[in-house]
Order: C-alpha cells, then structure tokens, then sequence
C-alpha cells in the first residue's frame, strides 16, 4: 500500500467507517485476543481487530497479499501475521504492536507462503511454517527481530508440514504436523539450532489438518482429514490413543481446541462441532454450523468461545447450553454489484456469485439473503417504487420481494450467454437488460406478465452497465467491445454510439443529462457529449489497473470511482481532480455506489468485502 504516492500531495485521506468481511478459509483465522474483548481475523490483505461489545474496528494494513495465517502472542502484547506471495519471491511475516495497532517488524525469509505462524508462551520467540514451496521451519528472536535458526520443517520421504503450535510451559518445544509427518523441536540457544524428533504411529498414516496442546503439556492432540484425532505423549514421542473407531468426523477434522476442564472441542469439515474425551471420543454435545469449520478460539478459559467457518459465518457459543448464536456475516466470494433502494441510505443490497444480501447500513448485519444455488448473480436493481429486487443471472432474470426473499418472477434463458447487466425505469414498467452476447432487450413488466418488448441488436460483446435517464425516454449501455451507445426508448433503436480503445466497465449520466462519463480498462475517464456523442475531456483515473465501477452524486459535483489498483477515489467533475483517496481495500473494487443523501460510500471488492466510507463533504 505504501508505494502508490498520488501525484496531487493535497489529496486527502477518505475515513473508512466500517468493514464487512471475513476470510472464513484462512485456518484458524479466528482469534480472540486474551483481553476477551476483541476478536481478531484476516480480510484479504488486511487484518481486522474488532471489538466484541461496540464492533468498533481497527484495521492493521501492511501485507502486499492475501494474509495466509494470524497468531495472537499468549500475553497479547503481540500479533503476527504471513501472507502468500508469487513464486520464487519472498513472503513476509509482520509482527504487530497490538496496544499501538502498529507494525513492529517486518521479517522476510520465507518463499511463497507463510503456512502457520506460532508464539512462545513467554513471548520469547516465534516460529514460523514455510509453505510448499518453502518447506522450512525458522525461528525468530521478538526481541532481536531477527532469526534465531531455520531447518527443512519434514524428512525427504513424507510430505509438508502444515500446522505448528508451541509448548504452552517452555519456552524451547514446539510441535509441527502435516501429511505423514508429526515432529516434536526442541530449540538449542547456545549453538542456534533446532532438534526435530520425530513422532512413532506405527502403522497409522493420517495428514494432520490441525493441532492443540494441553495446558500442561501433557499431550497433544492432533486432527486427521480421515476424521479422527490422535493423542500424543510430547515427552515420549508415542501415541496414546486414537479415535473415534467408528464413526469419523465427516470431512476431517479441521479444528480442534484443548479445554482447561478437559476434553476437546473439535469442528469438521462438514461444518459439525463437538464437544468429547479422550479415550474414546464418543460425542458429548454437538450443533451443526453452516460450512466447514476453520477456526475455533476460547473467550478466556472457554466458557464461551467462537467459532468461524468456510461460508464466512462467525458464530458465538456458551458452552454450558451448547447453542450457537451468529454473531457476523458476509459474502465469501467475489461480490458483483452493490446497490442502495431509491431515496434512502439505510439499507443497501450486494450481489456475490449465489446469492443476494440485504443488509442493514448502520450496524453492518445481515438482513435477508436469498440464494440460487449454482447459479452466478452478476447484477441487481431495486425497483423504484421499492416493491422488488431486480437480479440478473447467468441462466436469466429473476426478481425478489425485497422484505421476505419470495420469488416473484423468473425470465428463463433471457440471454443467449447469461444476463450481465441490468437496470429499471423510475415509473417500474420496464426492465432493461444486456447480455453476455451483447443484446440489450427491453422488457415490459406487468401486475403478472413480463413482455419482450424489444431487442436491441448492436453490440457485439458483454454489456457491462446500463444507466437509464430520469425521464426513462433514453438509457445509455457501456460494453466491452468498445461502444457505449445511447438508447432512445420511445421508438426503441440508437440514438448515439461512442467508440474508444477500451472495454468499458462503467458508466453514469451526469445529473443535467446532456453529459455522460465512462470508464474501463485503458484507465481513462472520459467526458461524452450525449447530443452528438464527442468526446469533452479524458483523465488519466488510475496508475494501474482497470476502473472496474464509478457512481456521481446528485448534484453532479463529485463522482466516485474505484477498480483494480484497490483505491476509493473522489473526483471534482468540473475540474476533473482527485480530492480523496480511500485505502482498504485488498481485492480489486468491483462496484462502488454513493448513498442516496450522500452519507456514505458504499465499495464492494473481488474477495468478498464490503467497506463503508464516510462521504467527505457536507451535503
């Protein structure tokens, strides 16, 4: 984030208000601090440090990547955090200053992929876990911030290591795991070396997805993809029993933490969550969760604890009861469009590949979702008159009671190659929609019919955006072959065409409509006669990458743009200049709206967040 300096050095900083987003795949993602008033987890590149009673968030920014694993110092004076990088290059490990919310150290000796990062119970050291392609294990000095000593984490005739935990006593063990290999270290100062030996199993042979140790070291327990758990004796390096014999935990067991009462709490790939004992492993308490389990972390001594999972969920649990309460949300995968129902900020609808949320602005929940399973949803529009949620999907057009999530219509197979784009009229008669072929049809929709009212056959490639004028008379449809034409739609054909060396991404009229500015992937903005289709002005928009989505404000003096460089721009329209820039985002910013009332700034982004901005100026 650090390299990218705007030109204008008065340009100021856009105030991030709030985050909606969670790496449910990062495995044990999910910490909550030793305070036990906040929980920490991973958002792309970011790290998030989010309270538990006010969900008031700080963002730790640093990583040039998606963070792969986060680790929380037993004192919680520290937090670290790897990250995957590209091949052959390095990866970093930052370690954090969790009071400050401040980098500490920036450690670098890994290639591609921090896999598993570990802190000493005194904070005297931290080990970290190479990815694939790296295949050691280092461990670091906190207080030198440098490496202590490094070693090929498995032997040559097994495969990766994949999970590491230390000692919870002593300050010189620690355990690392992975497929067909489980290791205990122990760390020699003096000489600065690390002695591995290895663990006995006998004829077992299981891939561990995931590890916890007794408080008192006693043994440690180990999770297998096959479904169940071996206990292990760290000071003998032999197993102690294994289980459960007959039935399996479906899909592995993928996180598994060490009650100070004893027992276990282990959570399987098939989203599944059990409380058992050893020896025999027989389940005590269960609840099924909502997608794989990746992390559980312990409130404390575990009266209560939370648990996050694949589908993005996380949910809290007391123990006593056993019953799950879902605390947060959000998509978990790319999300495709974002947008606010007419004449109000308060809630606002998003789009991700399956399935289509409506969430509550202010506190950032959930409030309906409605879900096509298979399908990909690539836009939405509320009707005017705020009576249903239009969406555009790749098998056709389907429109929903905003209220329930009832399907109240579907158009099958309304476009040849799927439906990319979609808009509504102010007066709720009609829908336009562009397709993956480059039709633009319009449909007249009725109490109970949906009619074809034309098709408009021009473009030759995916329609990317459609922006309807107020009087509904014109629209205008942006595509990727490089045409933005204007519509007339009155007599239903072409009014104007625009041509530029560019796939368009974007376009917004201007609110006096004798305007209209486009954007895409040659990074330029350009202003557009709408009368005879010339060319006003371009500006130069991005240093890198395409401008994926742009929104104006009522008035027409500002407009909002953002794309694949990751950053929230405000332009001045007359004079065509960045006065803010917002930094937050990880992923490439899909789609960016600002609310009606010019509250907020709403940015959705390529993994799955949602990030809400303060909107800068008075309106």
């Amino acid at each position: 984030m650090d390299t990218q300096t705007s030109p204008e050095a008065e340009v100021a900083e856009l105030e991030l208000e709030a985050v909606i987003g969670f790496n449910g795949h990062v495995p044990n993602g999910l910490k909550c601090h030793p305070d036990q008033e906040h929980l920490i987890y991973p958002l792309g590149c970011t790290v998030l440090i989010q309270s538990i009673n006010t969900n008031e968030q700080n963002f730790l920014h640093g990583h040039g990547n998606n963070v792969s694993c986060v680790a929380v110092s037993k004192s919680g004076v520290y937090l670290a955090s790897g990250q995957v990088t590209f091949m052959g290059f390095k990866a970093d490990i930052i370690l954090w200053d969790y009071k400050k919310r401040e980098l500490v150290a920036r450690l670098s000796l890994h290639k591609g992929k921090i896999e598993a990062l570990a802190f000493s119970p005194n904070d005297l050291y931290l080990v970290s876990l190479g990815g694939p392609d790296d295949g050691s294990v280092v461990v670091w000095s906190i207080a030198r911030r440098d490496a202590i000593c490094g070693s090929p984490a498995a032997g040559l005739n097994v495969g990766n290591a994949t999970t590491v935990i230390f000692s919870h006593c002593q300050d010189e063990m620690f355990v690392t795991a992975g497929n067909g290999t489980i290791r205990v270290w122990e760390l020699d100062l003096p000489n600065r070396k690390i002695w591995p030996t290895e663990c006995q199993t006998g004829q077992m042979k299981r891939i561990v997805m995931s590890i916890t140790m007794a408080d008192d070291d006693s043994f440690f327990y180990l999770g297998t993809t096959t479904g169940d758990i071996f206990k292990m004796n760290p000071r003998t390096k032999l197993l102690t029993d294994t289980g459960p014999l007959k039935d399996k935990f479906s899909l592995g067991v993928s996180a598994v933490k060490c009650l100070k009462m004893g027992g276990l709490l282990l959570g399987s790939g098939a989203g599944l969550l059990v409380f058992c004992k050893s020896p025999s492993y027989k389940v005590i308490k269960k609840i099924q969760l909502q997608g794989g389990i990746t992390s559980i972390t312990l409130r404390g001594e575990g009266h209560q604890f939370f648990v996050g999972t694949e589908e993005s969920h996380i949910y809290r649990i007391n123990f006593t009861d056993f019953k799950e309460t879902l605390i947060a949300t959000c998509h978990c995968e790319a999300v495709q469009d974002i947008v606010f129902p007419f004449g109000t900020a308060e809630l606002f609808a998003t789009c991700a590949k399956k399935d289509i949320r409506v969430w509550h602005t202010l506190s950032n929940r959930e409030l309906l979702r409605i879900t096509v399973p298979n399908m990909t949803c690539h836009g939405i529009d509320f009707m005017r008159d705020g009576k249903s949620i239009v969406s555009a999907w790749d098998d056709g057009k389907r429109a929903f009671a905003p209220e329930t999530g009832r399907l109240m219509y579907v158009i099958n197979s309304s476009h040849r190659i799927g439906v990319t784009a979609i808009a509504t009229t102010s007066d709720c008669k009609r829908v336009i929609s562009g397709g993956g072929e480059g039709e633009v049809r319009v449909w007249q929709i009725g109490c109970q019919t949906q009619k074809l009212e034309e098709a408009l056959k021009e473009h030759k490639s995916s329609v990317s955006c459609i922006r309807v004028k107020k009087n509904n008379e014109e629209c205008v449809t942006a595509s990727t072959d490089g045409t933005c034409i204007i519509w007339d739609l009155v007599r239903l054909r072409r009014n104007q065409m625009i041509l530029a060396n560019t796939l368009f991404q974007c376009v917004c009229y201007h609110p006096e409509e004798f305007q209209i500015i486009t954007s895409g992937t040659d990074r330029k903005i350009a202003y557009w006669e709408v009368f005879d289709g010339s060319v006003i002005r371009e500006l130069e928009g991005s240093l890198s990458g395409s401008i994926n989505g742009m929104d104006i404000t009522v008035e027409g003096v500002h407009f909002v743009t953002g794309g694949n460089d990751h950053l929230v721009k405000v332009w001045d329209y007359n004079e065509g200049e960045v006065t803010h820039v917002g930094v937050g985002h990880s992923g490439n910013i899909t789609r960016i709206r600002i609310s009606p009332g010019n509250q907020y700034i709403v940015s959705v982004s390529g993994d799955g967040a949602i990030l809400r901005w303060k909107y800068p100026y008075a309106s």
